[in-house]
């Protein structure tokens, strides 16, 4: 079994969120298939670096960061991503 390992002791959620809802993003990172993106092999490359999206949700993970549900403009993918992982536009 995979062990799941946390990259920092920093408690994101202890905080607000960085993003809100309806905002503009877009990625400063190439996001691959982590195996939880159904339909798409792990690996494979599910957001591009520079694409555009809309923040749809905020969740937690691990209790300790912040998930974006993020609407990707051009795929039509809504993927989870991490707040270190997009900037404002």
């Amino acid at each position: 079994m995979a062990k799941i390992s946390r990259d920092s002791e920093i408690v994101e959620i202890s905080a607000e969120p960085q993003f809100d809802y309806g905002q503009k993003v877009r990625s400063i990172k190439t996001i691959r298939n982590d195996g939880t993106f159904p339909g798409k092999d792990i690996g494979e490359v599910l957001v591009k670096k520079g694409d555009i999206g809309y923040v749809t949700s905020i969740g937690t993970f691990l209790q300790q960061y912040y998930i974006y549900g993020i609407d990707i403009v051009e795929s039509g993918y809504r993927v989870g991503m991490r707040g270190k992982e997009l900037e404002l536009v």
